[in-house]
Protein backbone atom coordinates (compact mmCIF):
# COMPACT_ATOMS: atom_id res chain seq x y z
CA UNK A 1 0.00 0.00 0.00
CA UNK A 2 1.42 3.31 -1.05
CA UNK A 3 4.73 1.46 -1.34
CA UNK A 4 5.02 -0.30 1.76
CA UNK A 5 4.46 -3.70 2.24
CA UNK A 6 1.94 -5.18 4.63
CA UNK A 7 2.96 -6.58 8.29
CA UNK A 8 0.13 -6.39 10.85
CA UNK A 9 0.07 -6.52 14.37
CA UNK A 10 2.16 -8.42 17.10
CA UNK A 11 -0.38 -9.82 20.03
CA UNK A 12 0.62 -7.82 22.96
CA UNK A 13 1.41 -11.19 24.87
CA UNK A 14 4.60 -10.97 22.70
CA UNK A 15 5.82 -7.81 23.53
CA UNK A 16 8.44 -7.40 26.28
CA UNK A 17 9.36 -3.64 27.53
CA UNK A 18 13.13 -2.54 26.98
CA UNK A 19 15.43 -2.28 30.10
CA UNK A 20 14.36 1.12 31.94
CA UNK A 21 16.18 4.24 30.91
CA UNK A 22 16.20 3.32 27.22
CA UNK A 23 12.93 4.89 26.14
CA UNK A 24 13.26 8.58 26.17
CA UNK A 25 9.75 9.14 26.87
CA UNK A 26 7.41 6.38 28.06
CA UNK A 27 8.53 2.50 27.10
CA UNK A 28 10.03 0.82 24.39
CA UNK A 29 8.37 -2.77 23.94
CA UNK A 30 9.19 -5.13 21.17
CA UNK A 31 8.92 -8.95 20.80
CA UNK A 32 10.64 -10.70 23.44
CA UNK A 33 13.11 -12.78 20.98
CA UNK A 34 14.65 -9.22 20.57
CA UNK A 35 15.31 -8.15 24.08
CA UNK A 36 18.98 -10.21 24.30
CA UNK A 37 20.65 -9.10 21.27
CA UNK A 38 19.51 -5.27 21.89
CA UNK A 39 21.00 -5.80 26.01
CA UNK A 40 23.89 -6.76 24.70
CA UNK A 41 23.83 -4.10 22.11
CA UNK A 42 23.10 -1.19 24.45
CA UNK A 43 25.86 -2.74 27.21
CA UNK A 44 28.38 -2.92 24.27
CA UNK A 45 27.25 0.92 23.66
CA UNK A 46 27.82 1.74 26.86
CA UNK A 47 31.21 0.57 27.08
CA UNK A 48 32.87 2.76 24.06
CA UNK A 49 33.48 6.26 25.01
CA UNK A 50 33.08 7.23 21.64
CA UNK A 51 28.56 6.81 21.76
CA UNK A 52 28.96 9.62 25.23
CA UNK A 53 26.43 6.92 26.45
CA UNK A 54 23.43 8.50 24.23
CA UNK A 55 22.06 5.33 22.95
CA UNK A 56 18.41 5.73 23.20
CA UNK A 57 15.32 4.50 21.67
CA UNK A 58 12.36 7.75 20.62
CA UNK A 59 10.09 4.65 19.06
CA UNK A 60 9.57 1.44 19.23
CA UNK A 61 6.28 -0.83 19.01
CA UNK A 62 2.97 0.83 17.79
CA UNK A 63 -0.03 -0.82 17.54
CA UNK A 64 -2.40 -0.19 14.42
CA UNK A 65 -4.51 2.32 16.10
CA UNK A 66 -1.05 4.52 17.27
CA UNK A 67 -0.04 4.01 13.45
CA UNK A 68 -2.85 5.34 12.24
CA UNK A 69 -2.64 8.37 14.14
CA UNK A 70 0.94 8.78 13.13
CA UNK A 71 0.23 8.35 9.74
CA UNK A 72 -2.80 10.81 9.49
CA UNK A 73 -1.11 13.51 11.62
CA UNK A 74 1.95 13.88 8.84
CA UNK A 75 0.02 16.51 6.62
CA UNK A 76 -3.52 15.02 7.82
CA UNK A 77 -4.76 17.22 4.59
CA UNK A 78 -2.31 16.21 1.70
CA UNK A 79 -2.21 13.65 -0.45
CA UNK A 80 -2.28 10.09 1.40
CA UNK A 81 0.81 9.20 -1.40
CA UNK A 82 3.24 12.11 -0.13
CA UNK A 83 2.70 11.39 3.20
CA UNK A 84 3.49 7.50 2.58
CA UNK A 85 7.20 8.90 1.93
CA UNK A 86 7.95 10.10 4.97
CA UNK A 87 5.46 7.55 7.32
CA UNK A 88 3.51 4.01 6.61
CA UNK A 89 0.42 3.53 6.45
CA UNK A 90 -1.63 1.01 9.30
CA UNK A 91 -0.75 -2.66 8.93
CA UNK A 92 2.40 -1.88 6.63
CA UNK A 93 4.78 -0.77 9.42
CA UNK A 94 7.90 -2.39 10.36
CA UNK A 95 7.08 -0.71 14.08
CA UNK A 96 3.54 -2.79 14.17
CA UNK A 97 5.56 -6.23 13.80
CA UNK A 98 7.29 -5.80 17.08
CA UNK A 99 10.84 -5.99 15.27
CA UNK A 100 11.53 -2.13 14.49
CA UNK A 101 12.14 0.83 16.40
CA UNK A 102 13.63 4.31 16.18
CA UNK A 103 16.81 5.54 17.80
CA UNK A 104 16.60 9.14 19.17
CA UNK A 105 18.46 12.08 17.57
CA UNK A 106 20.41 13.04 20.05
CA UNK A 107 21.18 16.18 21.03
CA UNK A 108 17.19 16.91 19.43
CA UNK A 109 17.11 20.78 20.58
CA UNK A 110 17.60 23.48 17.86
CA UNK A 111 18.63 20.30 15.41
CA UNK A 112 16.27 21.32 11.87
CA UNK A 113 17.63 18.32 9.69
CA UNK A 114 16.60 15.44 11.96
CA UNK A 115 18.42 12.90 9.51
CA UNK A 116 21.42 15.40 9.06
CA UNK A 117 22.08 15.78 13.12
CA UNK A 118 21.17 12.61 12.91
CA UNK A 119 23.77 10.89 10.46
CA UNK A 120 26.69 12.99 11.99
CA UNK A 121 26.12 12.01 15.86
CA UNK A 122 28.66 9.70 17.30
CA UNK A 123 25.61 7.03 18.37
CA UNK A 124 24.82 6.67 14.62
CA UNK A 125 28.27 6.06 13.73
CA UNK A 126 28.36 3.26 16.28
CA UNK A 127 25.40 1.78 14.91
CA UNK A 128 26.67 1.90 11.43
CA UNK A 129 29.40 0.15 12.67
CA UNK A 130 28.35 -2.85 15.09
CA UNK A 131 24.46 -2.57 14.92
CA UNK A 132 24.45 -5.45 12.54
CA UNK A 133 26.71 -7.40 14.96
CA UNK A 134 23.46 -7.31 17.28
CA UNK A 135 21.62 -8.43 14.40
CA UNK A 136 19.72 -4.60 13.67
CA UNK A 137 19.71 -3.36 9.93
CA UNK A 138 18.77 -0.22 8.48
CA UNK A 139 15.76 -0.44 6.76
CA UNK A 140 15.47 2.55 5.07
CA UNK A 141 18.84 3.99 3.60
CA UNK A 142 19.36 7.10 1.61
CA UNK A 143 18.22 6.16 -1.95
CA UNK A 144 16.06 3.34 -1.54
CA UNK A 145 14.53 1.63 -4.05
CA UNK A 146 11.30 1.59 -1.75
CA UNK A 147 11.20 5.53 -2.19
CA UNK A 148 10.86 5.89 1.73
CA UNK A 149 12.49 8.70 3.02
CA UNK A 150 16.35 8.50 4.40
CA UNK A 151 15.83 7.43 7.64
CA UNK A 152 19.16 6.60 9.92
CA UNK A 153 16.94 6.30 12.94
CA UNK A 154 14.80 2.99 11.67
CA UNK A 155 16.32 -0.11 12.65
CA UNK A 156 14.91 -3.41 12.55
CA UNK A 157 15.96 -6.74 14.13
CA UNK A 158 16.47 -9.87 12.11
CA UNK A 159 18.81 -11.73 14.36
CA UNK A 160 23.19 -12.24 14.10
CA UNK A 161 21.81 -15.85 12.41
CA UNK A 162 18.89 -17.45 10.80
CA UNK A 163 18.95 -19.90 13.64
CA UNK A 164 18.86 -17.42 16.41
CA UNK A 165 15.86 -18.07 18.67
CA UNK A 166 13.09 -15.91 16.72
CA UNK A 167 14.94 -14.78 13.61
CA UNK A 168 13.62 -17.01 11.20
CA UNK A 169 10.38 -15.53 12.03
CA UNK A 170 11.45 -12.17 11.72
CA UNK A 171 13.32 -13.36 8.12
CA UNK A 172 10.56 -14.69 6.89
CA UNK A 173 8.58 -11.79 7.88
CA UNK A 174 10.98 -9.37 6.36
CA UNK A 175 12.29 -11.40 2.72
CA UNK A 176 10.39 -9.32 0.40
CA UNK A 177 11.55 -5.99 1.79
CA UNK A 178 15.03 -7.46 2.24
CA UNK A 179 15.53 -8.98 -1.56
CA UNK A 180 13.89 -6.21 -3.15
CA UNK A 181 14.63 -3.16 -1.08
CA UNK A 182 18.16 -4.13 1.33
CA UNK A 183 19.11 -2.14 4.21
CA UNK A 184 22.58 -0.42 4.76
CA UNK A 185 24.44 -1.53 6.40
CA UNK A 186 22.69 -4.98 6.26
CA UNK A 187 23.14 -8.30 8.36
CA UNK A 188 24.82 -10.46 6.26
CA UNK A 189 24.56 -14.18 7.26
CA UNK A 190 27.91 -16.35 6.18
CA UNK A 191 27.49 -18.12 2.89
CA UNK A 192 26.49 -22.09 3.02
CA UNK A 193 29.36 -24.01 2.95
CA UNK A 194 27.58 -27.38 1.35
CA UNK A 195 30.39 -30.30 1.35
CA UNK A 196 31.62 -32.09 -1.70
CA UNK A 197 31.30 -35.85 -1.35
CA UNK A 198 33.44 -37.65 -3.67
CA UNK A 199 32.21 -40.90 -5.29
CA UNK A 200 35.16 -43.98 -3.83
CA UNK A 201 37.88 -44.13 -6.15
CA UNK A 202 37.45 -47.72 -8.10
CA UNK A 203 39.64 -50.32 -7.62
CA UNK A 204 43.27 -50.44 -9.36
CA UNK A 205 43.15 -52.92 -12.74
CA UNK A 206 44.46 -56.30 -12.13
CA UNK A 207 48.45 -56.10 -13.10
CA UNK A 208 49.27 -57.30 -16.09
CA UNK A 209 52.53 -58.81 -15.32
CA UNK A 210 50.89 -60.97 -12.90
CA UNK A 211 52.13 -64.62 -12.94
CA UNK A 212 49.11 -66.72 -13.16
CA UNK A 213 49.58 -69.45 -10.23
CA UNK A 214 50.85 -73.02 -11.37
CA UNK A 215 48.53 -75.65 -11.20
CA UNK A 216 49.22 -79.12 -8.80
Amino acid sequence: MLGHLPYGDVPPTELAEARTGFAVRGACRLRREVMPDLDRMLAAASLDPSTGGQLRGLSCHRSLTRQGGVFCRETPEGDPADRAVSVAPPGHSEHTSGYALDFAVRPASGCRDAEACMAASAPYRWLVANARLYGFEQSFPAGNRQGVKWEPWHWRWVGTQANAPGAARARVLFARARAEFPADPEVVSPPRVVPTIRPPEPPPPPSEGRKKRRRR
